[in-house]
């Protein structure tokens, strides 16, 4: 692969960047951005990221309209607020029935347009205008997206479905229904947006993903979805590649091996695009400077610090202790992927076992088999809930509901609401529920659950009513009992994983933000592979080490100092 040089690319009007959270999307737009305007181009960069630090990089308040950087002449920065877009969307589709109907009704109306589905489509209602504005075609040399439309918004856009009654008028139960109801008046604007992103000659979608397994399959699963809606220019950029092992540093030879065996596994479909890659760089990607360097040049300043490693740190024991003291029957164990909650919850597994109590584990996880031979080795009885299964499941109930009753076309959208996020959490909920039973006569830890909106959702009486319908009563008791249950501190536990960086800090806390929502109580919070922990004598990792303590002392802030750090390690 070569590097990700942008004089060397030829690189399209609109350019999208977009990948798993954490992978550096935002780093590289910016790099991209500044590098082009350096070139005496003018550029346009727009960031729809939720946990975007852009103001924090440009050292400057930021809005929705416009700031040109001073710093960077020819360079303009829109900072866009998906969470503030979706809720002055929620106001708009609401508010005008606000008095006119039961308040019960109304907060049912605002929770089913709470979740994911409505960020994106609000999200994409915010930028479709700076695709399909003339004057900033005009304008600008390039219009710069941190942060991509999933294809899931993309598929709900381009339905017929989707721009008619079905949508308020349907009683058939998919999930996130609605969504898109005050969005008629826009479907010429969202039609030229979507086929501009399809053009090969105006688009690029940048590709931006880390040599490890979970990125490489989030940009393979991202990739062949919008590839699907007809979007095939596209390019993958590697972030954050070692170049060189350290012989004489064991860590950095880890990391080299493991980042090796990831790339030597990536994705047949990956391989049809133009691929590129950026180093791992060992200073802070927070300033112009920086950023500037990022696709250049690596070099490390004269530090006025000496590297140390944390010490006398709570630990992934303490939490164990505190689990089996307080007599905790459910562990849950949440986070976005790609932060080691599998791993994590095996251990608490195997840490509750070894003090005595009997332990359920189960997971959604497809490759948790080596964690799992340890849990069964220890005692420990353990299930696996197939997401593909128990979704394909729930979508067949629903199916069997509607069957007759509606037209192709209306069933071609039910069929899209039914790949939505939003479906698939519900699905997953009702198999956790049934497992969470099990707490009655032993500990029950699960990996991965279910999110705030999910149980919001589910608490709604009128909600709830349409799941039972869509169920027909089965396991309506499980379900019932669930949520109470959950949001008991002396009976439950939720466990939020995250990782010493940017991104997966600020993903965490918003997690944490759903759940407060939820009426369901967090005490403990860990902090997985730590190089701050780590003897490691390799001036990048150790550049990279010094730059954790802030997020790590966010986390002890969030958790009122309930935070177990765990050092960095290659099985993770």
């Amino acid at each position: 692969m070569k590097a990700f040089n942008i004089s060397e690319i030829a690189l399209t009007k609109y350019l999208f960047f977009t990948g798993k959270g954490g992978v550096g999307k935002t780093s590289l737009a910016c790099a991209t951005a500044i590098g082009l305007a350096d070139a005496g181009e003018k550029i346009l960069l727009i960031s729809t990221d939720p946990a975007s630090n852009l103001q924090d990089v440009f050292n400057q308040p930021l809005n929705g309209s416009g700031t040109e950087i001073v710093e960077v002449p020819g360079l303009t920065v829109v900072n866009l607020d998906p969470e503030e877009a979706a809720a002055l969307y929620k106001e708009s589709v609401v508010g005008p029935f606000r008095g006119k109907l039961p308040v019960s009704v109304i907060q049912n109306m605002e929770e089913q347009l709470s979740g994911s589905c409505t960020v994106e489509i609000a999200a994409f209602n915010e930028f479709s205008d700076f695709i399909t504005d003339p004057e900033k075609h005009k304008k600008y040399d390039h219009i710069i997206f941190d942060t991509a439309p999933t294809g899931h918004a993309l598929r709900m856009l381009q339905l017929p479905s989707a721009w008619s009654t079905f949508i308020s008028e349907s009683t058939h139960g998919a999930s996130c229904l609605g969504q898109l109801s005050g969005l008629e008046k826009r479907k010429e604007i969202y039609k030229q947006a979507v086929k501009t992103l399809a053009t090969a000659t105006e688009t690029n979608l940048i590709l931006v993903s880390r040599p490890e397994t979970s990125p490489l399959l989030e940009a393979a699963r991202s990739s062949a979805e919008l590839q699907a809606l007809g979007i095939k220019n596209q390019i993958l950029v590697i972030n954050a590649i070692l170049n060189d092992a350290d012989e004489s540093d064991n860590v950095s030879k880890q990391i080299y091996d493991k980042q090796n065996e990831a790339l030597q596994q990536i994705q047949d479909s990956l391989k049809n695009y133009p691929a590129f890659t950026v180093p791992m760089r060992s200073y802070n990607l927070s300033n112009i400077t920086n950023i500037r360097r990022l696709l250049h040049e690596d070099i490390l300043t004269d530090r006025d610090f000496n590297y140390k490693q944390l010490t006398k740190e709570l630990t992934a024991e303490d939490l164990i202790d505190d689990l089996y003291k307080t007599g905790k029957r459910v562990v849950f164990v949440m986070g976005k992927g790609g932060v080691g909650k599998t791993t994590l919850a095996t251990k608490i597994a195997l840490g509750l076992a070894s003090r005595g109590s009997k332990v359920h584990l189960t997971t959604t996880d497809p490759a948790n088999h080596l964690n799992y031979d340890k849990a069964i080795g220890a005692g420990i009885s353990v299930s696996k809930i197939d997401e593909a299964e128990v979704l394909e499941a729930y979508k067949n109930e629903v199916r069997a509901k509607v069957a007759g009753t509606i037209s192709a076309s209306d069933m071609e959208y039910i069929e899209e609401d039914l790949r939505s996020p939003c479906t698939q959490e519900i699905a997953v909920f009702k198999a956790f529920a049934q497992i969470v039973e099990k707490a009655d006569k032993e500990v029950v830890v699960i990996d991965t659950a279910p999110t705030g909106h999910t149980l919001l959702l589910l608490d709604s009486t009128e909600a709830y009513h349409k799941e039972v319908q869509r169920t027909q009563g089965d396991s309506s008791d499980a379900v019932r009992n669930l949520l109470p249950r959950l949001r008991n501190p002396l009976e439950t536990e939720v466990v939020i994983v995250t990782l010493p960086e940017t991104t997966p800090v600020f993903e965490a806390e918003r997690l944490q933000k759903d759940l407060e929502r939820a009426g369901i109580h967090n005490k403990w919070w860990v902090v997985n592979s730590c190089f701050s922990l780590v003897d490691t004598k390799n001036p990048f990792l150790q550049e990279k080490a010094r730059h954790e303590l802030k997020w790590i002392d966010r986390v002890k802030e969030l958790s009122n100092n309930h935070a177990a750090l765990i050092k960095w390690d290659n099985l993770n």
